[in-house]
């Protein structure tokens, strides 16, 4: 039957309050069948760790040392300092079969161990971008934002992991080592190139590479609204001196 204008209006008026709570009650599937959701992504999952086999070999943590060079940055750099974050408490083991490519090793770096600008080192640099005269107030200032909730949060990650997940021949004597690294409790891989030396009871590793502190999760440090700040690139050295284990005598 046909309705008029006027019709439809007094309908609205006579049962308005009833149609706006149906309209009300219908809203959340309009809005589901007019714009469909996209189902979350899925993390994407990261490969495994390499399994350990092959001969043990024991880092000797005071041989070893592991260097981290953090630089400057910001309008405000100049009254900065680029600074040399050192540990020589390295623990862990590599694991060499036969085969290279199925190194493996589990490192283990705890924070408390971490020095900031120990003198021997900065001097050892002989560089005017690591001079010797940093005031302690200035290395104290560092290792507590470094350690801080910020940025490594040590009170609650009090250390840090590093695993193989894959190793690929480079040359004689040098391999590209993928690593995880435990950073906060949070997975992040990376890649470096490794150089060893191995004897029948020791074994050198030793290398040097760039990574990025945002590569680990981390939000590099910054003051004074970012004029005075640390940079993402940081510089990481590192040899580490490793022992096979004793070998148990036959029968």
């Amino acid at each position: 039957l046909p309705i008029s204008y006027g019709h439809v209006c007094k309908l609205m008026q006579a049962h308005g309050a009833c149609l706006l709570r149906r309209a009300l009650a219908l809203l959340p599937l309009l809005l589901l069948h007019g714009c469909p959701m996209r189902p979350a992504a899925a993390p994407q999952a990261l490969p495994g760790l390499a399994p350990h086999v092959g001969a043990p070999y024991t880092i000797a943590g005071a041989d070893s040392l592991l260097e981290i060079y953090v630089y400057k940055g910001g309008a405000l750099a100049a009254a900065g300092h680029n600074h040399i974050i050192a540990s020589h408490a390295l623990s862990g083991s590599f694991y060499l079969p036969a085969d290279t490519r199925r190194v493996s090793f589990e490192l283990q770096l705890p924070l408390a161990s971490l020095s900031v600008d120990e003198p021997e080192l900065r001097a050892r640099e002989n560089s005017a971008d690591f001079p010797p005269d940093v005031p302690d107030s200035a290395r104290e200032g560092t290792r507590h934002n470094m350690l801080g909730a910020a940025l490594l949060a040590a009170d609650d990650y009090p250390q840090i992991t590093l695993s193989a997940v894959t190793v690929e021949p480079l040359g004689p004597d040098s391999v590209r080592a993928r690593v995880r690294a435990s950073v906060r409790g949070e997975p992040h891989d990376f890649s470096l190139p490794v150089h060893y030396e191995r004897s029948a009871d020791t074994l050198l590793i030793s290398g040097e590479t760039a990574l990025k502190q945002s590569e680990l999760g981390l939000k590099p440090f910054s003051a004074a609204l970012g004029m005075l700040q640390v940079q993402d690139e940081m510089r990481i050295r590192f040899r580490i001196l490793a022992r096979a284990a004793p070998r148990t005598p036959g029968p």
